[in-house]
């Protein structure tokens, strides 16, 4: 891969330090994207567009990048359930057949992620970036650019839901 270079004000090489933040944070970037969408082809769909939108806003990056690309990224999932998604339609017999899904091979349960694919976006996305990416209500508030309190009301209502998701009520219909 060829790279031309640009130097911004401050003497950076562009070009080398984004592609060194897309080497060095693709992979966990991806993890949240999948965590988003449970669907390893739009994860990855999810990412590449991310990342086209911050290269472009590259230079206005100050500080840390990381918290930039995850809002571009939960704001890019939140807009596309806002869209009407035309160009595939379904037919009766696959032209492929399916591959080994690698993202299928996790360690949680699936009845979790069936539980966590019913919730609505906004609430998914604060779970995912609170409770699997491990930050605070601070950061998760700055990430999706909400007041903290958000990201506290929406994680109450996203618990409660989860409570009483059947995926995740044992057989005597108990939750676990």
């Amino acid at each position: 891969m060829t790279t031309t270079t640009a130097v911004d004000s401050g003497g950076r090489v562009l070009e080398a330090t984004f592609d060194e933040f897309v080497a060095a944070r693709s992979r966990a970037l991806l993890r949240t994207a999948y965590l988003l969408t449970h669907d390893h082809a739009l994860a990855e769909d999810l990412l590449q567009t991310a990342l086209t939108k911050a290269w472009f806003a590259w230079r206005r990056i100050d500080g840390n990048p990381e918290p930039y690309v995850r809002r571009i990224l939960v704001n890019t999932y939140a807009s596309w359930w806002r869209r009407r998604w035309n160009a595939e339609h379904p037919t009766e017999e696959l032209p492929e057949h399916p591959t080994d899904d690698p993202a299928s091979h996790t360690a949680e349960p699936t009845d979790l992620w069936t539980a966590m694919a019913r919730l609505p976006r906004r609430q998914r996305a604060v779970v995912v970036l609170r409770y699997f990416e491990d930050l605070t209500e601070a950061q998760t508030a700055e990430v999706l650019g909400c007041s903290v309190g958000t990201v506290k009301s929406q994680t109450s209502k996203a618990f409660a839901k989860l409570r009483i998701d059947p995926a995740l009520a044992t057989s005597e219909g108990a939750p676990r």
